[in-house]
C-alpha cells in the first residue's frame, strides 16, 4: 500500500535547536510527491515529504497483532541521515513498516531517528484484515531435556594427543589426598 509521509517543520525551543522535524501523519493510498508543502500556520509548516510502500508478509502476522493491540495503532517511520538536505531537513524517509518487531530492532539500532506514528482508521481496518485472512497460530511445543546425566563426576581427561600422568584440569593434591 502506498502510504505518504507527513513531516512537520517547527521551531526548536532552546538556542541550540533551531527546528524540529519530526513525521506527524500518514497518508493512505498517497499519490508520489517529494516535500510539498501542505499546511502554514506561522512557523510551522507540515510537508507530504515521501510516499513510500507500506510491505506486509503473511509470515509477519504475529508481529502485526503486536502493533494493532497497542494502546493507539502506529507505524514505526525510520528516518536516516540526509547526504543532501532538502528543505533543511536533516533526515531523509527511509522506512515505513507495521512490524513491531522490525521497528524496536531499529530503535534499539540507534541509528537514524525512528518514530511511531499513529495509524488512520483505514489502515487499521485493512491491516486487521489481512491479519484475519492469513495468521496461522502455531502451536508452542516445549522442548524437552536431553537424556544425558549431567550430575555424574567425571575428572575430564584433558587433551589426549598429550601424555600425562594426571589430569590436567583437575586441582594438584598431595598424597594425603587434600588439595595443595
Amino acid at each position: 500500500m502506498p502510504v505518504g509521509l507527513i513531516i512537520r517543520k517547527q521551531p526548536g525551543v532552546t538556542r541550540w535547536v533551531k527546528w524540529i522535524w519530526r513525521p506527524v501523519a500518514l497518508i493512505p493510498g498517497a499519490g508520489p510527491a517529494e516535500w510539498r508543502e501542505l499546511r502554514r500556520d506561522g512557523d510551522v509548516v507540515d510537508y507530504h515529504a515521501a510516499t513510500m510502500n507500506l510491505m506486509v508478509f503473511s509470515s509477519d502476522t504475529d508481529s502485526y497483532r503486536v502493533t494493532l493491540s497497542a494502546r493507539v495503532p502506529s507505524l514505526y517511520v525510520v528516518m536516516k541521515d540526509a547526504e543532501s538536505p532538502v528543505n533543511d531537513c536533516p533526515w531523509t524517509p527511509k522506512l515505513i513498516t507495521a512490524n513491531a518487531y522490525e521497528g524496536q530492532g531499529y530503535n534499539e539500532s540507534g541509528e537514524g531517528l525512528v518514530e511511531l506514528v499513529p495509524m488512520p482508521v483505514p489502515m487499521i481496518a485493512w491491516l486487521r484484515d489481512f491479519v484475519e485472512t492469513h495468521h496461522v497460530e502455531e502451536e508452542f511445543i516445549k522442548r524437552r531435556r536431553d537424556k544425558k546425566r549431567v550430575d555424574l563426576v567425571e575428572d575430564g581427561k584433558g587433551d589426549i594427543r598429550i601424555r600425562q600422568t594426571s589430569d590436567v584440569f583437575r586441582a594438584p593434591r598431595n598424597s594425603s589426598g587434600r588439595l595443595n
